[in-house]
């Protein structure tokens, strides 16, 4: 009997793609409207004016206008003004 496991298929896994998240379009960028600002796990980013958050958590653009990042009361807020 083998004292190593075999170096076969079964050993390294199947390859996986990653799950594409992160911001999406940046501050100062214009956006329209339904655009994704951000994919996220959680609730890291909230949602602010002119913006809204998915059941997965993807925060997307309610109007047309350019994307704004700021801190209110300890939260990361995502807004479109």
């Amino acid at each position: 009997m083998a004292h190593t496991k075999s170096a076969g298929r079964a050993r390294q896994g199947t390859p996986r793609k990653g799950r594409r998240l992160g911001i999406k379009i940046y501050g100062g960028q214009e956006i329209k409207n339904g655009q994704i600002i951000v994919r996220q796990i959680g609730s890291t980013l909230h949602p602010g004016e002119g913006a809204k958050m998915g059941r997965d958590f993807t925060i997307f653009a309610l109007k047309d206008g350019k994307v704004n990042f700021r801190v209110l009361k300890g939260k990361k807020m995502v807004e479109v003004i």
